[in-house]
């Protein structure tokens, strides 16, 4: 009985015992942790502060460049104009009548004399044919009167009388040859054809237009410029004509008429220039600008239009700069924003009137993406060349 008692009042002390040994181990584990924690914190605060007194350095852009030019820029005269033809006229008949023949094709070409449409001329040859015949029969009566006029059988009068006779019967003859040949419709002129406004089998009347035929090399551009630059203009300049018809392509050609007077209402004078046109491309009514170059020159600084960022504050370049670092002693390209003045444009390239200097380098393509003070390497392998006449390979 008093073992059994001693091991009863042994079970309390061992419950008590256990509880305190779960707590030390649970208080080493969270010490642990939090240790851990603080370790792990502690060595990425001083990555983080490192970081941030270290300065971010930013990969330079890759850039195409330029080098400003200064060129010879002769003054030119600007103005808008349309295209008009050498030759061209709407083919009409000058008399009424049925169509028998259409012998040309939609939008083909035409060489002077060659036949267009034909109208019935059955009637007309029937009273020729008759006229023809009163003629051969009044020659014939003119012959046997002067015949007998030689032996004085018969008067001068009747002699008169059968002359009349004959040069009446001439005069129908020829009238109705005439009649004939105005049936017959034919080309005036070498040109292109337009679209046929007649069908086979339709009564006509005079004046009915059959056909437009144009002359299209060369051809006129048209174009007025104000009365002040009269004295500057003289023919034989050169002119240069664009259309938004053909975009990319620049026709030349010689200012060869000025107006003999000036508009009273807009005082602007009218003027002429001829344009070779073998292709056809330019078409009368066409829409143009014309730009007359003057035979005076000047100095202009030109750079190409992409290398110019335009805003509503002002247009600016990026100048390519070179920069050496004190530290490292290494010598880097940045680019410093300069506001410039921008004059006309001519092509792909722009004049600077303001702003810029002969030699210095510039952004030429992709300045949307540029920012002051940026670090940039050049590559020009891909880089446009820029002209002031420029011809497309695909025009």
């Amino acid at each position: 009985m008093h073992d059994l008692a001693k091991g009863i009042s042994n079970v309390p002390v061992q419950s008590n015992v256990r509880p305190r040994r779960r707590w030390r181990a649970v208080v080493v584990a969270i010490g642990l942790l939090a240790a851990i924690l603080v370790s792990v914190f502690g060595i990425k605060a001083l990555q983080i502060r490192k970081m941030m007194s270290t300065p971010m350095v930013m990969p330079p852009t890759t850039v195409s460049s330029v080098t400003v030019k200064e060129e010879d820029w002769a003054p030119a005269l600007s103005a808008v104009g349309s295209i008009s033809a050498v030759q061209g006229a709407v083919i009409s008949t000058e008399l009424g009548g049925v169509v028998s023949q259409i012998a040309f094709e939609n939008g083909g070409v035409a060489k002077a004399g060659d036949l267009l449409v034909q109208l019935d001329a059955s009637a007309e040859e029937a009273q020729l044919k008759s006229a023809e015949a009163d003629l051969e029969l009044a020659r014939s009566d003119l012959e046997r009167s002067r015949e007998l006029a030689g032996r004085k059988v018969i008067s001068k009068a009747e002699i008169d009388a059968a002359e009349s006779k004959f040069k009446q019967k001439q005069g129908v003859v020829e009238q109705m040859r005439s009649m004939i040949s105005k049936k017959t419709v034919r080309a005036p002129f070498d040109g292109q054809l337009g679209i046929r406004q007649v069908n086979i089998g339709q009564m006509i009347n005079a004046g009915q237009q059959v056909v437009p035929l144009t002359s299209l090399d060369p051809v006129f551009a048209d174009f007025a410029l104000p009365q002040q630059y009269l004295g500057q203009l003289t023919p034989g300049l050169e002119v240069h004509v664009t259309t938004d018809a053909l975009p990319g392509r620049v026709f030349n050609g010689k200012l060869t008429a000025i107006n003999s007077m000036v508009d009273s209402s807009t005082r602007n004078i009218m003027l002429q220039a001829t344009l070779e046109n073998g292709d056809h491309a330019l078409r009368p009514g066409m829409f143009a600008k014309a730009e007359v170059t003057l035979p005076q020159k000047h100095k202009a600084l030109v750079v190409p239009g992409s290398a110019i960022s335009y805003a509503p504050f002002g247009d600016s370049v990026f100048v390519i700069e070179k920069k050496k670092d004190e530290k490292p002693g290494k010598e880097s390209q940045v680019i410093r924003q300069q506001f410039v003045r921008v004059g006309e444009a001519r092509g792909d390239l722009v004049a600077i009137t303001q702003g810029l200097k002969a030699g210095e380098t510039v952004v030429s393509t992709g300045v949307f993406k540029l920012r002051n003070g940026m670090a940039v390497t050049i590559n020009n392998d891909l880089a446009p060349n820029p002209q002031v006449n420029p011809n497309p390979v695909d025009s």
